[in-house]
């Protein structure tokens, strides 16, 4: 079970729920990564649901939406923007995808084919496309041909540098670790 919101209900949902763990890489941008991998249950709360539906959420109006991730406490700490990018990803997974966002990655081949369907995902720019195949690699047996070389270095046997390494409460300080150094020598 994914343990990276360090919240057993909230983990649960990333674990069962595609649609969630890609809204929660949507968020996961300057905030910790606890809150934003907790920002789908957040909202699963909000909307009084136990999975999120990408039409549902697509369907809502723009204030509607925005409404639900603001309230306190918010969803992430730009709101409206945040809001605005979770709405185009379920616009696209509905659209594209039948609603279904384990499709994004369930009928690819090659990891380079997966690389560029998330890149046309909102929110998924070159390193986080890189972070969630690892991510689908290493916790959730997601391996399309080249998915390791694809996702370098994150998808390296051993490291700990972002989400897709956090599997306890030890693996996400050494992760908050890494961070912190990279930050500290001005390389993130």
């Amino acid at each position: 079970m994914i343990q990276i919101a360090q919240n057993p209900a909230a983990d649960a949902l990333l674990s069962k729920d595609p649609l969630a763990l890609l809204v929660a890489m949507v968020l996961d941008q300057q905030q910790p990564m606890e809150r934003a991998f907790a920002g789908p249950y957040l909202i699963a709360q909000r909307m009084k649901v136990r999975k999120l539906k990408a039409a549902k959420i697509a369907a809502l109006s723009e204030s509607e939406f925005i409404e639900i991730v603001s309230a306190k406490p918010a969803v992430h700490r730009f709101p409206a923007a945040m809001a605005k990018r979770i709405q185009k990803l379920c616009q696209i997974i509905d659209d594209e995808y039948g609603g279904k966002a384990e499709r994004v990655w369930q009928d690819v081949t090659t990891a380079t084919e997966l690389f560029a369907r998330l890149k046309r995902l909102p929110g998924f720019g070159e390193d986080k496309a890189k972070i969630f195949i690892a991510l689908l690699g290493k916790q959730l047996s997601v391996r399309p041909t080249g998915w390791r070389q694809v996702s370098a270095p994150y998808g390296e046997r051993g490291s700990r540098m972002t989400v897709a390494d956090v599997t306890s409460q030890k693996t996400l300080l050494e992760v908050r670790a890494f961070k912190q150094q990279m930050k500290a020598a001005g390389i993130w």
